[in-house]
């Protein structure tokens, strides 16, 4: 009913813009698709007219047959499901740490000026080559992948939130202690709701760290995934296997991405509500 009314108030030139910003939009997704389509098909050309060696970079059809050859097998959503799980708990163990890392370092300033500089030198510091130690650590199994994943995401978290956590408008802050604020009534009225760009920006950071994370590890000491599929057909020369792994890998990506673009979209009506 509310949204009859609201339609009905928008003026005609209102109108007219939105349909305009639909078109847009709808124009960005029918070129991304386009984009897409012309890529894959000049992929399987190039291979087609061997312009690139199939066997090396595969193709489009050859990936598409090896997809169906390794789900009929029943392994390929085994190996999907044991890489996500990873990932999306690497991912979310990554955001709430990190951003609990950084209200606790917003509430404090001493904290944050004593760790600052280690902030800054873990930061630079090659999580990759920790993958033999965290497994020393974690043991040979999942733990250690997840572990991976966290350390990855960890640090750019804090130091991301809590860039925006800084960047919130000292005049609020100061209004709110007038009134006689307290801390947490600061952080809950208004650092966090002005600082959920930042923290959505963090998200779709932490999608890829924590892919990275976790395909690492699994190179490392995975016995399943789509981590230890790459390796696996690698060792036996079966590029196309390679290749679809990587495939599955972009395409699980750019869901997580999707979903967190959602989750942009309702905090960000949230706010302005």
């Amino acid at each position: 009913m509310y949204d009859v009314e609201l339609s009905k108030n928008i003026s005609k030139e209102h109108e007219e813009y939105l349909k305009k910003v639909r078109q847009i939009n709808m124009s960005i997704r029918m070129t991304q698709i386009i984009i897409l389509i012309a890529f894959f098909g000049l992929w399987e050309i190039a291979g087609d007219l061997k312009w690139v060696d199939p066997f090396i970079l595969s193709q489009p059809s050859r990936m598409v047959s090896t997809f169906i050859q390794l789900l009929s097998t029943g392994n390929l959503l085994y190996h999907i499901y044991v890489t996500m799980y990873e990932t999306i708990a690497g991912f979310l163990l990554g955001t709430v740490i990190g951003t609990a890392i950084a209200v606790i370092l917003w509430w404090s300033d001493y904290i944050c000026r004593v760790l600052d500089p280690y902030l800054v030198v873990l930061n630079s510091l090659p999580k990759t080559a920790l993958g033999p130690i965290f497994i020393v650590w974690m043991g040979n199994g999942q733990a250690a992948i997840i572990t991976m994943a966290l350390a990855i995401s960890l640090i750019v978290t804090i130091i991301s939130v809590l860039n925006g956590f800084k960047e919130v408008d000292d005049d609020e802050i100061k209004l709110l202690k007038t009134f006689g604020a307290s801390r947490f009534q600061i952080l809950q009225k208004v650092v966090l709701p002005s600082s959920i760009p930042t923290i959505i920006s963090a998200l779709k950071i932490n999608i890829g760290l924590s892919w990275v994370g976790v395909i690492t590890g699994e190179f490392l000491v995975s016995k399943a995934g789509l981590g230890f599929l790459i390796v696996y057909g690698g060792q036996i020369f079966k590029l196309d296997m390679v290749m679809t792994g990587v495939l599955i890998l972009s395409i699980l990506a750019a869901f997580m991405y999707i979903g967190v673009s959602y989750l942009e979209k309702y905090f960000l009506r949230w706010k302005i509500s």
